[in-house]
């Protein structure tokens, strides 16, 4: 009897030992995953203010990757690392990410971290998937507010600055972004519901949502903007279809008896190239100022790259000009590296080696103008090596009308420039 007992207490262990072993398999098994599919955004100010995007995150040549959605963009993403229930999305510019722990319903619980130079920002975030709503649109929309709009920003200074909006509304889908004299706020989304509306856009760079209430189709009132950790701002604006801001080649100016640029940098791989070198005598030359922190600068990189092969073949050379956060080196180059890789750059990237918040970056750089008032800015240099024309900002793809307009001028001027004896 004793023997049987050892016996069956012996099986007992053996099945709770395997009972155990299958439990933490199929625990194992049901271990949260990264779900392929839709998944809605929420980045939490600490007022309570949520700014929203949508994204997809779907298989790619064996690995997932996530779109960034806003309006018509597609913001390809395709760094994303998985260890047990965290995941972590290095987005491609800007020294931006999300670390976010997955649930068991599939769900991201988190931080966004933002690097601007040494400095390092978190704001929480969560991300539900199956969620394709970027806003509810309880009401059907009392107005339709499509069309260009003379925009005023009032910031915490009571400073005001003029902006241009451009509006696309569908029912109660809303589309659109404003710009700058610096450029615009690129790929916005939102809904118009009732008489008001709610607007948001993600880049990496900036988070932003915009609301307001629509009084007629006009006039819209009571405005706020909400970027990043806590900044706030509150807007208005008027339907005007003539509403434009200064003439963005009267923005930077070229001193008086100035002469011509005389500069040396490093490219990204440290090797010092001259604007005096052979390869750019006698040839017209487009220089592109600015930062891998910057989103219109991104837009701008994409346009050029697109482009370059084009005008390279009729004998225009390029040039890019960057300055970074900080003055270290090779913090530089690891903050260009994915602009290079992304758009495939076959131009020179230069880096300055002057910090973007020094007040005398364009004196320390490129003494002969007077000040670089916006990035993107953009140099267009004649056969002489003088030069011709500046263009501050970028009216990027976002903006419509704008962008095809900017893309005439930017041609215009550099036949100009290559017709010149």
């Amino acid at each position: 009897m004793k023997k049987r007992t050892l016996l069956i207490s012996k099986y007992v262990l053996v099945f709770c030992a395997a009972f155990a072993i299958s439990f933490q398999i199929k625990a194992a098994d049901k271990a949260p995953v990264l779900r392929n599919g839709n998944y809605k955004f929420t980045i939490h100010r600490a007022d309570g203010k949520g700014i929203v995007f949508n994204s997809l995150i779907k298989d790619s040549s064996g690995k997932q990757i996530m779109y960034i959605i806003n309006g018509s963009e597609r913001l390809l993403v395709d760094s994303i690392i998985k260890k047990n229930d965290s995941v972590f999305i290095e987005l491609p510019f800007f020294e931006s990410g999300f670390e976010a722990r997955i649930n068991a319903n599939g769900n991201l619980i988190g931080e966004w971290v933002k690097k601007y130079g040494s400095r390092i920002q978190t704001m929480p975030f969560t991300a539900t998937f199956n969620e394709t709503k970027r806003f509810p649109a309880i009401h059907s929309p009392l107005f339709n507010i499509s069309g260009r709009w003379a925009v005023h920003f009032v910031n915490h200074n009571n400073k005001v600055s003029k902006s241009v909006g451009e509006f696309n509304q569908k029912g109660n889908h809303f589309t659109g972004t404003f710009l700058n004299p610096s450029g615009d706020y690129r790929f916005l989304e939102g809904v118009v519901s009732g008489d008001s509306l709610y607007l948001s856009g993600f880049d990496g760079a900036h988070a932003m949502l915009f609301t307001a209430k629509i009084d007629n189709t006009n006039k819209i009132s009571g405005g706020s903007l909400y970027s990043g950790k806590q900044e706030h701002e509150t807007w208005t604006a008027e339907k005007d279809s003539k509403a434009a801001l200064p003439d963005a080649s009267s923005e930077t100016h070229v001193k008086p008896a100035a002469g011509k640029l005389d500069f040396t940098f490093p490219d990204l791989n440290g090797n010092p190239i001259s604007i005096n070198d052979k390869q750019f005598k006698n040839k017209v030359v487009v220089i592109q100022i600015l930062g891998s922190w910057c989103p219109n600068c991104m837009d701008e990189t994409k346009f050029i790259s697109d482009n370059y092969q084009f005008y390279h073949d009729k004998g225009v050379e390029f040039l890019g000009l960057a300055y970074e956060r900080n003055t270290d080196f090779n913090a530089s180059v690891k903050a260009l590296q994915p602009f290079k890789k992304r758009f495939d750059i076959k131009y020179p990237i230069l880096i300055t080696g002057v910090a973007v918040s020094d007040t005398l970056l364009t004196k320390k750089t490129l003494p002969q103008i007077d000040k670089i008032k916006a990035f993107p800015t953009t140099l267009f240099i004649d056969k002489k090596g003088n030069i011709s024309k500046i263009h501050s900002g970028f009216d990027g793809p976002a903006t419509g009308a704008h962008y095809t307009i900017f893309k005439k001028d930017f041609n215009d001027i550099v036949t100009r420039l290559l017709n010149e004896q």
